[in-house]
C-alpha cells in the first residue's frame, strides 16, 4: 500500500492550517467568536462553495443570499411580550432566563459588510443560529450544541459548523476511555464518542427531514404557536435529556409563569 498521496495532503502548510482551525473549533465552547472566526476563515474554500451550491439550488434560500437580507436585531422585552407559547415569547424568555444575549451574533461588518455570497451566508447562519435551538429542543449548552450544529450541516453543508462537528467528535474518540453503558449520569456519558456521534446523528436526521430553515422569515413567524410552527417545518424536536432545554427546570418554569 502506497502513502505517497499524504505528501500532497499533509504538507507542513496544510498541517498548521488544520491545526489553526482546529484550535478555533475547539475554542468555540468558551467563545462564540471562535466559530465566527473559523467561518470566517473557510469563506474561500471549496467546502464553502459546496454549501454555496446548495443553497443556490433552493430558490427561496437563494433569494436571502442575493438581496442581503439583514436579520434581527431582536427586541427581547417585546419577543416576551409575545403570547405564551408563540416562537418569540418561547425564544426571548429562554434567552433571559439563561442570561444570553440575544443579538450575540455579529454584525455585518465581521463579514466583510456581506461583500460576498458566503459572507452572507455566514452571517445569517450565525443571526438565526438561537431561534434553530428554541425550534430542534436542543440545549443552548455544550451538551446539545452539536445536535443543531447538524441541523444546519445537513440542510446546506455550512463549513464552520461541519468542521466543529468533526472536531468534537475527534476530541471525544481521545477522551473516551470508558463505554457509555458503564457511566451513570448523562453528564459523564456526554464525554464519550457514543454521545458526541448520536448528538451529531440526531442533529443530522432532524435537517434531512425538515422543510429548508434557512430562507424562513423569522421576524414574520415570531407570534406563531412554537408547536404548529414545528409541526409546519417538519421538525421532531428534543425533548428529554441533558440535550434538551425542555428538561431545565428554570426554563419550563419561566415559561409556565
Amino acid at each position: 500500500m502506497g502513502f505517497r498521496y499524504l505528501d500532497r495532503v499533509a504538507s507542513p502548510e496544510a498541517i498548521q492550517e488544520f491545526l489553526d482551525l482546529a484550535d478555533l473549533a475547539l475554542g468555540a465552547g468558551k467563545s462564540a467568536h471562535n466559530v465566527f472566526a473559523l467561518s470566517h476563515r473557510l469563506r474561500d474554500t471549496r467546502p464553502m462553495q459546496l454549501c454555496r451550491t446548495r443553497l443556490e439550488r433552493d430558490p427561496a434560500s437563494w433569494s436571502w443570499v442575493q438581496e442581503r437580507r439583514s436579520c434581527g436585531p431582536y427586541d427581547l422585552e417585546a419577543l416576551r411580550a409575545m403570547p405564551k407559547g408563540s416562537l418569540g415569547h418561547t425564544y426571548g424568555t429562554v434567552m433571559a432566563t439563561l442570561g444570553y444575549d440575544i443579538n450575540f451574533f455579529p454584525k455585518p461588518a465581521f463579514f466583510n459588510n456581506l461583500d460576498t455570497d458566503a459572507d452572507y451566508i455566514n452571517y445569517r447562519v450565525f443571526a438565526t443560529h438561537d431561534i434553530h435551538h428554541i425550534l430542534t429542543g436542543f440545549s443552548l449548552d455544550n451538551f446539545g450544541e452539536l445536535g443543531v450544529i447538524s441541523l444546519s450541516v445537513a440542510q446546506y453543508s455550512h463549513p464552520g459548523l461541519a468542521f466543529t462537528d468533526l472536531i468534537g467528535l475527534l476530541m471525544s474518540w481521545f477522551h473516551t476511555d470508558t463505554p457509555i453503558g458503564d457511566l451513570e449520569s448523562e453528564r459523564e456519558q456526554a464525554r464519550t464518542t457514543a454521545y458526541v456521534f448520536r448528538m451529531i446523528s440526531q442533529g443530522l436526521e432532524m435537517g434531512l427531514a425538515a422543510q429548508p430553515l434557512f430562507p424562513v422569515s423569522w421576524e414574520l413567524r415570531m407570534e406563531q404557536n412554537l408547536e404548529e410552527l414545528r409541526t409546519e417545518l417538519g421538525i421532531v424536536p428534543i425533548r428529554e435529556g441533558i440535550s434538551s432545554w425542555h428538561s431545565d427546570g428554570a426554563l419550563a418554569a419561566a415559561l409556565a409563569a
